[in-house]
């Protein structure tokens, strides 16, 4: 049966150095949630405190409404899939799966019998009297997810699953992980480094910055409608330009960009523009041109990216960076108009 996980104002800290400051997050029952963000912003943190692996400075960690703030580790009865694998190398396969399942003292018949139908659903059924050593790191990977479903835990959690396997098998795992975790209808809390990775996997994603949740949503709405510029910045709107707004026209506002350059923008598009806000473009929602309406630039390093290329330009408003078509290429040194094309860009409260 799934539960929920509910973290109320969770604080960590290491010494005088706050690594949490008044967390909450909550987790529905069956549901995937990703922690993403940089080395150090907390996330890692956050799930050793569910596992109990780290005790917090302050708040409440309930799971399926019993609190767990202070229960031991062992006692959580959480599954968890690590980084680096963690499997046992003088145990079998079949072994490493059903440690957990002896140490709850679980018949040898019964917990033999969980653990080879588990390794049936990863597809390692075959490999059950091989040794870790014998495996590949995909085929690793897999007994510690069957290691850590074969318990029938109420939570199941993620630490970098991933990273120490090659692109093509990243792509592979996190599917069968997703598979695995909608087929148990397990509530899970995912950790990773990897956008990508997060955003295919989840239903939603909580981006981190300094021990605080800056965003949480679903992925369609962190990608499309990020709440602030650090969060805009994470996803991609790699150009942030300070905007106020000159004359309402209807649906249509005509701005002024900081420093230079004006813009007419459709409310239907963007959404409600207010009078001073930030707008924020990814490279390719800047078209380059040589006239026209839009802010005016000089063009600096030009790059080829296979699909297009990608210019660094000199504006009033700062550096920016815009990407043009392969057909018709732009020589550095070349005074331009960049003009936003809206559906790759969002308004932000300025």
């Amino acid at each position: 049966m799934s539960v929920t996980l509910d973290l109320s104002s969770v604080s960590a800290h290491y010494g005088t150095t706050k690594v949490l400051e008044e967390l909450s997050l909550s987790v529905k029952a069956g549901e995937l949630v990703s922690l993403l963000g940089a080395s150090g912003c907390g996330k890692t943190t956050t799930l050793r405190l569910v596992a109990g692996f780290l005790s917090p400075s302050g708040g409440t960690i309930r799971l399926g409404g019993e609190d767990l703030t202070r229960k031991p580790a062992h006692a959580r009865n959480i599954g968890i899939v690590f980084q680096n694998y963690a499997l046992f190398p003088h145990l079998t396969v079949e072994e490493n799966v059903a440690f957990g399942l002896k140490q709850r003292r679980v018949e040898p018949a019964a917990r033999r019998e969980r653990a080879l139908a588990m390794l049936e659903r990863v597809g390692l059924a075959e490999f059950a009297d091989r040794h870790p050593a014998a495996l590949s790191g995909g085929q690793k990977q897999r007994v510690a997810l069957a290691r850590a479903l074969v318990i029938d835990p109420p939570l199941l959690m993620f630490d970098e699953p991933l990273s120490n396997l090659d692109a093509k098998l990243r792509v592979d795992m996190r599917v069968e992980i997703r598979r695995l975790q909608q087929a148990n209808n397990t509530t899970a809390l995912y950790v990773t480094h990897d956008q990508e990775e997060a955003f295919s996997i989840s239903d939603r994603v909580a981006i981190m910055n300094a021990g605080r949740i800056m965003q949480l949503d679903a992925p369609e709405v962190l990608y499309s409608r990020p709440a602030n510029p650090f969060v805009a910045r994470f996803v991609g709107f790699e150009n942030l330009v300070r905007m106020r707004v000159a004359e309402r026209m209807g649906e249509t506002v005509l701005a002024e960009a900081e420093g230079g350059g004006r813009l007419h923008l459709s409310q239907q598009a963007l959404g409600p523009i207010p009078d001073a806000f930030v707008l924020a473009a990814r490279p390719e929602g800047l078209t380059v041109a040589r006239q026209g309406e839009g802010i005016a630039a000089r063009l600096g390093l030009r790059t080829y990216l296979g699909r297009a290329y990608q210019y660094r330009c000199e504006t009033s408003a700062g550096e920016l960076i815009a990407n043009g078509p392969l057909s018709q290429p732009f020589e550095p040194g070349e005074t331009v108009v960049l003009t936003p094309s809206l559906e790759q860009c969002c308004v932000l409260e300025g």
